[in-house]
């Protein structure tokens, strides 16, 4: 039995979004910066997905068209929105368990110092674990644009955290 044959149907949803909501959470947290606009995204993509729920488990990978959608769904917030994002966090963040200081903060101030681009590809890449050829698949670019992207986001993300002290592994292109 197939994949998209145990996702079929509402009942096939309901445990879709169960068995991937907090992977592909982390995934638009890291795409957001935000875990609230996190949230609202991953909600938005979800209801998006179940209206074309059988078309989507008939033609291919659900997660693949999700982690699509996230990633289109972030560009088309940020195009609507046009604003600057106020990198100060509130008082009751900052003082909270495992704010500043902590490594996983670190490299979330260092990937929201990318461009969009460059933390869609950087994410893609290395947290949902995609190949160069997948990656420019799902947003819509050349495998050459995903490289050169990729390239010039691990440069910088390896200058900032060297400033904190943190080893970057380099990985081959």
């Amino acid at each position: 039995m197939t994949e998209a044959r145990t996702w079929a149907g509402d009942t096939g949803y309901a445990a879709f979004v169960d068995e991937v909501w907090a992977s592909h959470l982390r995934i638009a947290t890291l795409l957001c910066g935000d875990r609230h606009r996190a949230e609202e995204l991953l909600q938005d993509c979800l209801v998006k997905l179940y209206l074309r729920w059988r078309q989507v488990t008939a033609r291919g990978d659900p997660h693949a068209y999700l982690r699509r959608m996230l990633a289109n769904g972030n560009v088309s917030w940020w195009r609507r929105t046009r604003r600057e994002h106020l990198t100060a966090e509130s008082p009751e963040v900052a003082g909270s368990p495992g704010a500043a200081g902590e490594p996983h903060e670190e490299l979330r101030a260092a990937l929201l110092s990318l461009s969009r681009q460059q933390r869609a590809v950087v994410v893609l890449r290395h947290y949902a674990d995609l190949s160069e050829r997948q990656v420019a698949t799902e947003l819509g670019l050349a495998v050459g644009t995903v490289k050169a992207q990729h390239f010039r986001a691990m440069n910088k993300l390896r200058e900032l955290l060297k400033a904190s002290d943190r080893p970057v592994e380099r990985t081959s292109r």
